[in-house]
């Protein structure tokens, strides 16, 4: 009972912010003195010390209490496995008047290839100027209220307002803006289809206009190239500004001769009945199907206490976790053999490439709520239980011994999350 307390220890990431990913790396391989300061996993637990399970000298403890699968990793973990775990915790952010903003990129993760994502703050007021990406936008709102806007290619217009846990997404090269909404503006997360995304390289209005020759603008606009004299100099970015106008006026304001997008770039999750419901926990799949703009796909997955995202593997993409809240693990299994667990907690990133198996554990006491994103349209996993149920159960048993009756009384549907057994 102790020692899993000890997993559960709650420890600040402020010791830690500026590790880099290969301090990282190294230091959660390194940590537990004699009587250990993290506890083992639930199948390794020795009888008593012996001199391999002990490491004295430096060690980083409270890094180690994150990291417990990695001070002392399950016996069923083997050989090398690159990391998939980076914290937005050791990213550099930047900070400007209206805000602020930090990514994890394949820069920080190099296993993420296919997707980036950027957390980023508004102030209420605080607008993340008008600006556009080669990439897709996918976002989810995790704090907090914003007023969204944005132009498609035929001109017509898009205003919304946006609250806690909606959807929005802009495709590549949709101009748009973001402003924090009263009363403390907001917090979201920001997902790119491109592992390489940088977003402090993106195309603004201001930067634009300032690196064009005024009477270039002027002859544009058909106006004087004094019109031009207060563009500002550098790139805005993040800037504080007053509240926007009623949402009602804005709105009708860009509909002007075009009218409005012919589908929403919003979506309402608060709205959508789960995907799939246990005991132990909830699903809600996103993808093209229910949000047609959208070229990710995306899973928000709840994990209650004790509760398993069961062992499956996704065949279509690259798989991009983001921990919102709660304590979990997670299991990577790459074949040849090899296999490593890590830990997650809130602010966290995972990454897998596809069709890798893998499972996320609740090892908190509390609820613990993910996303999965997928650099696709359709949302696709195999599940192995449902493998196991619908393939002959004598070839099975054949393979596993586990008998036949275990591999009868299998569900028939894939679970997604296993239900947890009263105890």
């Amino acid at each position: 009972m102790a020692e899993r307390e000890d997993r559960d220890t709650k420890v600040s990431r402020r010791g830690i912010f500026e590790l880099g990913s290969a301090a990282l790396a190294a230091a959660t391989l390194t940590v537990a003195a004699p009587g250990r300061v993290s506890a083992l996993p639930q199948d390794q637990k020795p009888t008593k010390e012996t001199p391999n399970e002990t490491d004295p000298g430096p060690k980083n403890i409270p890094l180690a209490k994150e990291n417990p699968d990695s001070v002392w990793s399950p016996q069923s973990d083997n050989g090398s496995v690159k990391p998939f775990k980076y914290s937005f915790a050791l990213s550099r952010r930047r900070i400007e008047r209206g805000g602020w903003t930090r990514q994890v990129t394949v820069r920080d993760l190099p296993i993420s290839k296919d997707i980036a994502g950027v957390e980023m703050r508004l102030t209420a007021g605080g607008v993340r100027e008008l600006h556009w990406h080669v990439e897709a936008e996918w976002a989810i709102m995790l704090y907090g209220n914003a007023r969204i806007t944005a132009v498609d290619h035929e001109g017509k217009g898009f205003v919304e307002d946006v609250h806690e846990n909606d959807l929005w997404l802009f495709p590549p090269g949709v101009p748009h803006s973001i402003q924090g909404l009263g009363p403390d503006g907001c917090r979201f997360l920001l997902v790119f289809n491109d592992g390489n995304f940088d977003e402090f390289h993106t195309f603004l209005i201001t930067d634009w206009l300032a690196h064009t020759p005024k009477d270039v603008l002027a002859k544009n606009f058909d106006v004087p190239a004094s019109t031009f004299d207060k563009v500002p100099k550098r790139e805005l970015f993040i800037f504080q500004a007053g509240l926007p106008g009623p949402l009602d006026a804005e709105q009708a304001q860009a509909a002007q001769g075009t009218g409005t997008v012919p589908k929403s770039f919003a979506f309402r999750t608060n709205q959508m009945k789960p995907s799939k419901v246990t005991p132990g926990g909830e699903v809600k799949i996103i993808d093209s199907k229910i949000f047609p703009v959208s070229p990710i796909a995306a899973a928000i997955v709840t994990l209650k206490p004790g509760g398993l995202r069961e062992l499956h593997w996704h065949p279509n993409a690259d798989e991009w976790q983001y921990y919102i809240t709660g304590k979990g693990r997670m299991t990577l299994f790459i074949a040849g053999s090899d296999a490593r667990t890590m830990d997650f907690q809130e602010g966290d990133v995972g990454y897998v490439p596809i069709s890798n198996p893998h499972y996320i554990e609740n090892t908190g006491d509390t609820d613990l709520i993910f996303l999965e994103m997928f650099k696709t349209m359709e949302y696709q996993d195999i599940s192995l239980a449902e493998w196991m149920a619908h393939t002959p159960h004598l070839l099975m048993d054949q393979h596993l011994q586990v008998g036949q009756s275990m591999l009868d009384a299998i569900p028939k549907q894939e679970m997604v999350i296993t239900p947890i057994k009263p105890t």
